[in-house]
């Protein structure tokens, strides 16, 4: 067995808790700024074409994560993978599954820009997408999954990067990335007046100069993750790890994407105004998401690493540290986008009724912020721990089987959208309790030694 130099991005040295908020916090500006543009793309269409345009952009949520979710699912199977490697300072294993994982990439890319060019107008149409901003929205996804390719890509990288702890060069990637994005956004539809199909063009450009930084980046690396053109290839034992642990969450991803197209189709039986105003509502909340989504890959990273050095009792640490932390940080989001929702939702839309419906959802969802974070920092810790079925399946219940029932249900009797609303806090509360009972109950740490390497236990039976 090789073994990897120490390196300053190792998470199995130094103090607990200097390091999860060390590796956290570029993480947390890094999607703090991938959501400000987002979010500009929104703003920008809203106040310089029109609400139409705002509907057509703020129906794309829930469609581009049914498309893309599950490749990212995947890409977060070989984080796993890569930083238990790392942690165990295998450089060789190291190497094979980052080369594997970039051919994944390579090929999943190509068959995400595929489904997403050809299958758009059939998904918008069954979506019940409203017939004067179909033709809009068509244009906009179809121009998005155009270059979906250097979306897939840049997460790939930035998953390798991320999983041998070093979140600071994406974050410096994101930040020129976004800068251009916004860019070219007031470029191309504020001076230029193009339509919403420009909004799509500076997205895929701008993530096809997030990528090419993190792959020049890897390519000069002088770690054992460096990159090399030659070497990307299919290794069949470190593909059976990647997919055995990202297929789960990748079914989870698209599971959840699936729900929420439902979800999305109920909204758009209110009309575009709905959509429009709910639209809006989901890019303020994706600003609640940001201590969420960093502190779960924080703790996915920081209790792989662990665990493949077998630091049991420093993972335990980590994992109540982050928990904390990412609880109290959603909640305090949560309150101040409740105080200021009004404000908020008026920024992309002046219309009277957009932000009536913005600011109902943001008043019955935003206060229960904490469930949510409590929800997914408990499956970034089993999926860290090479559990990721756990997060699957207790989500596919919660989030997919139970909030369309019930949504599906209640509506008929009750055909007001504040029904729809209450789906997501009902079902992050059932999915906390039962995420809850597992962890205390499971001896989720100690069962991780039974999860041997496969060409380890290959070799032990001769």
């Amino acid at each position: 067995m090789s073994t990897a130099k120490t390196s300053s991005t190792l998470l199995t040295e130094g103090t607990i808790w200097k390091k999860i908020l060390s590796f956290a916090f570029p993480l947390f500006l890094g999607n703090l700024f991938q959501q400000l543009y987002n979010t500009a793309d929104s703003l920008i269409v809203g106040n310089f074409i029109s609400s139409d345009a705002l509907a057509a952009v703020s129906s794309s949520g829930s469609l581009i994560f049914l498309l893309v979710g599950f490749f990212n699912g995947i890409s977060v199977g070989a984080g796993v993978v890569i930083a238990r490697y790392y942690g165990a300072r295998d450089s060789e294993k190291v190497e094979r599954a980052v080369h594997t994982t970039v051919a994944f990439g390579l090929a999943a890319g190509v068959v995400l820009m595929l489904m997403g060019i050809f299958f758009t107008p059939h998904i918008l149409q069954w979506m019940g997408t409203p017939s004067d901003v179909l033709p809009q929205s068509v244009t906009y996804f179809r121009i998005y999954f155009g270059g979906s390719i250097f979306f897939v890509l840049y997460n790939i990288f930035v998953g390798i990067l991320q999983s041998t702890g070093d979140s600071r060069h994406p974050l410096m990637y994101l930040i020129v990335s976004s800068v251009v994005n916004i860019v070219l956004d007031l470029f191309f539809i504020a001076v230029l007046g193009f339509g919403v199909g420009a909004a799509a063009l500076a997205t895929i450009i701008s993530q096809f100069i997030s990528a090419l930084l993190c792959l020049i980046r890897l390519l000069k690396s002088k770690e054992e993750y460096r990159i090399r053109i030659r070497s990307i290839r299919f290794d069949p034992i470190m593909l059976k790890q990647v997919i055995q642990n990202g297929l789960p969450t990748g079914l989870q991803n698209s599971i959840i994407a699936f729900a929420n197209v439902i979800v999305q189709s109920n909204i758009n039986e209110f009309g575009k105004l709905a959509v429009a105003g709910c639209g809006a509502y989901s890019k303020i909340e994706g600003f609640g998401f940001l201590p969420i989504n960093c502190f779960a890959m924080a703790l996915t990273t920081f209790i792989s690493q662990n665990l493949g050095a077998r630091q049991y009792d420093r993972a335990k640490q980590g994992a109540r540290f982050g928990i904390l932390c990412s609880i109290s940080m959603a909640e305090i989001i949560g309150v101040l986008i409740y105080l200021f929702s009004p404000i908020l939702i008026a920024a992309f839309n002046s219309n009277p009724d957009v932000v009536a419906f913005g600011v109902t959802q943001a008043h019955t969802v935003t206060l229960f912020y904490f469930l949510l974070s409590y929800s997914h920092c408990l499956a970034a810790i089993f999926r860290g721990a090479g559990k990721s079925t756990v997060p699957m399946v207790v989500m596919l219940i919660c989030w997919c089987i139970i909030r369309v029932s019930y949504i599906t249900v209640i509506v008929r009797f009750i055909p007001v959208i504040h029904v729809i609303f209450w789906a997501y806090p009902l079902t992050w509360s059932l999915s906390s309790l039962i995420f809850t009972i597992y962890f205390f109950k499971s001896d989720w740490i100690h069962n991780f030694e039974k999860h041997k390497d496969p060409e380890s236990v290959k070799t032990n039976n001769g």
